[in-house]
């Protein structure tokens, strides 16, 4: 994969290939499905090389709209039918989005791991 990092405005998406991290940085809060795309498009790519794991570190984002908390659902969502690939989010307790909606997505995905800082 070429491509590591996805910047916007507000935000920075690093992929650390070696340790198979994906981290988010910043506020998100794009305008829909379309818009989030290249994100989305970016985390399936790291998918098809069938790691054992993928971490998604979110603890330093501060804000995600809807727009984006359905994207990461739909990214947990894919992992039903993924059986090669565990699914771990690393989350904080101090960035208030983050304790409410991570929850959700260990019920669209039971097999998930939520480690809180």
């Amino acid at each position: 994969m070429d491509v590591t990092e996805i910047k916007g405005d507000d935000y920075t998406i690093e992929y650390d290939p070696e340790s198979v991290i994906i981290k988010f940085d910043g506020e998100l809060a794009l305008g829909g499905p379309k818009d989030y795309k290249p994100i989305t498009d970016f985390m399936n790519t790291i998918v098809e090389e069938k790691p054992e794991k993928i971490t998604l570190d979110v603890r330093k984002l501060n804000f995600l709209n809807s727009s984006g908390i359905s994207m990461l659902s739909k990214f947990a969502i894919s992992f039903r039918r993924n059986e090669d690939t565990d699914l771990i989010v690393l989350g904080s307790k101090k960035v208030p989005w983050q304790n409410k909606s991570l929850k959700n997505l260990e019920k669209l995905l039971p097999k998930l791991q939520l480690i809180y800082d």
